[in-house]
């Protein structure tokens, strides 16, 4: 059975950085494009960042752009996701699933339990 496996959450002040990492168990993710999610308290679930299978392509809502970077080892089958500069909305549960590729991020498989970032003002 495939289990997403998210983790690098925490608590950091406005402007400082973290890195998640989503390790999928269970199955070679090298060959599917992958991607970030997020859910803020209240909201619903939305698109942060998405990677190609080859990690040459890449796409990210805008309101990460600039900030966050999604980037994959596929010799760990990882995929990563380095946010920098901070915001109080960027605190989420941040969750990474396969998509069909870059352009079209509708998360395909099923969600792991997530990450918690929290961004203090």
């Amino acid at each position: 059975q495939v289990r997403l496996v998210e983790s690098g959450g925490g608590l950091v002040q406005a402007g400082g950085s973290l890195r998640l990492s989503c390790a999928p168990s269970g199955r070679t993710f090298s060959r599917y494009a992958m991607g970030w999610f997020r859910r803020a308290p209240g909201k619903e679930r939305e698109f942060v960042a998405a990677i190609s299978s080859s990690g040459g392509s890449t796409a990210y809502t805008d309101s990460v752009k600039g900030r966050f970077t999604i980037s994959r080892d596929n010799a760990k089958n990882t995929i990563y996701l380095q946010m920098n500069s901070l915001k109080p909305e960027d605190t989420a549960v941040y969750y990474c699933n396969a998509v069909p590729s870059t352009v079209v991020v509708t998360p395909v498989g099923s969600w792991g339990q997530g990450t918690q970032v929290t961004v203090s003002s």
